[in-house]
């Protein structure tokens, strides 16, 4: 008879499994083009697709120097310097020295900018309010909770290895 630790580490592994394949189909439904044309259209916006996402990304981690923000993207820097001078072109964003350190420019949502995410922030909620339409209260309050603890567990796991380059940890997406 197996003991009940391998019976529960079998359960945990099918399920983190059964996570995973969940995880990726909700990254792959919101990383596809069509979700942001949808976004963009619903918001009453004018906006290239590939600067979408940078602009949110900016309006709610900002102020963020554009390495960091091409990491977070899964973007190459140079491409996501030249999105960011065009949403600074568009007066979306606005460039400026960072407090800590002089040598990087950071990127700030500008007024005009974050009157767009806003547009954007409605649209979402439009759209999210109908995909939880059928959803009890409880279920729901509690996916955030969850999420929120999922979120905040695995950006101090990835922040925690890249401060100790001992760790390993898969990188399969």
């Amino acid at each position: 008879m197996p003991s009940r630790n391998n019976v529960q580490n079998t359960h945990i592994s099918e399920k983190l499994r059964e996570l995973h394949g969940a995880l990726i189909e909700i990254v792959s439904v919101m990383n596809r083009p069509q979700r942001d044309e949808q976004m963009v259209r619903e918001a009453g916006i004018s906006l290239d697709r590939a600067l979408f996402p940078l602009l949110v990304a900016v309006e709610r981690l900002g102020p963020i120097g554009v390495v960091e923000l091409a990491d977070r993207a899964g973007r190459d820097y140079t491409t996501v310097s030249r999105q960011v001078a065009k949403l600074e072109s568009l007066e979306l964003v606005e460039r400026r020295g960072s407090a800590a350190d002089r040598r990087v420019r950071e990127a700030v949502i500008s007024p005009r900018g974050k009157a767009m995410t806003d547009r954007i922030d409605a649209a979402r909620e439009k759209i999210g309010r109908a995909i939880f339409e059928n959803w009890e209260e409880h279920d729901f309050n509690e996916l955030v909770r969850l999420m929120r603890k999922f979120a905040n567990d695995i950006s101090g796991d990835i922040a925690g290895s890249a401060q100790d380059p001992r760790q390993t940890h898969g990188g399969d997406g």
